[in-house]
């Protein structure tokens, strides 16, 4: 079988130390691809990363990361630097966005604060034109590879109203467009991008959205194969969007989770 275009070349993950980009970094290292992170840890955490971290290198692959606020301007530009440094250019074969930071505030309430506009617009830098200013730097900088891929998560909610979810639902709508206008634009660079929308998935994320435990009951009763979509599954799928067979999907949002769109 003919060696794949990605093996050894590197897939860079906004916001993988946990969750959904953690399992992709973890799905494309074991497939031969070298990883950086570039993510937000608290120190509770770090260890447990670190612990991934290693485990990834033990499987030969190099693995550099970031800890770092991925929509500062200046930490973005000397982090890109160094990636220069460490993995040349035109070497990245994929730029994932996994960055979940967003506002669950309610729009509205008699008791509680509300959602400002300051609030959706830090949410909406992070989750949606985040992805747009990493894609533009690393273009810039010349690192991406010959038919590279962006890949973003987003959500059933960027079309549906959940409580609490407004300034969230916001950035993965404007997230979703943000793809749509990477796959035209950067089409002359051999860009493909896509996002794949998620099912529900018992993360950390999910779990500060409130009610998510009747979110996860209720997709579990949806889905026809009666489970939650675990980070794994995603992480697959980011996976065979890597290869070289999926070179003509582009500018799509495709579900990954077993069929719980359709009921």
């Amino acid at each position: 079988m003919q060696e794949q275009s990605y093996t050894n070349k590197w897939a860079v993950v906004l916001g993988g130390s946990s969750g959904l980009g953690l399992a992709t970094a973890q799905k494309l290292a074991s497939e031969g691809m070298h990883i950086c992170i570039i993510h937000r840890s608290r120190r509770s955490t770090l260890t447990a990363f670190e612990n991934a971290v290693s485990t990834m290198e033990g499987q030969g692959q190099q693995v550099i990361h970031f800890n770092m606020d991925a929509m500062n301007q200046e930490k973005r530009t000397a982090a890109i630097a160094q990636i220069q440094k460490e993995i040349c250019r035109h070497n990245c074969k994929v730029l994932v966005h996994s960055i979940a930071k967003g506002n669950l505030k309610p729009l509205y309430s008699e008791t509680n604060s509300t959602l400002s506009s300051a609030d959706f617009a830090i949410t909406l830098e992070a989750m949606a034109t985040s992805l747009y200013d990493w894609t533009s730097a690393f273009a810039k900088a010349k690192l991406f590879d010959t038919h590279p891929r962006v890949i973003a998560f987003t959500s059933e909610g960027s079309s549906r109203a959940w409580p609490q979810y407004a300034a969230v639902a916001a950035a993965k709508a404007a997230l979703e467009s943000i793809v749509r206008g990477i796959a035209l634009e950067f089409a002359p660079l051999g860009i493909r991008a896509n996002c794949i929308q998620a099912g529900v998935t018992d993360t950390q994320s999910l779990r500060m959205i409130p009610g998510s435990d009747r979110m996860k009951e209720h997709a579990q009763q949806r889905n026809p194969l009666g489970r939650l979509t675990t980070p794994e599954d995603v992480a697959n799928a980011v996976y065979l969007l890597c290869r070289d067979e999926a070179n003509w999907i582009n500018g799509v949002v495709m579900a990954v989770d077993g069929g719980e769109h359709i009921r």
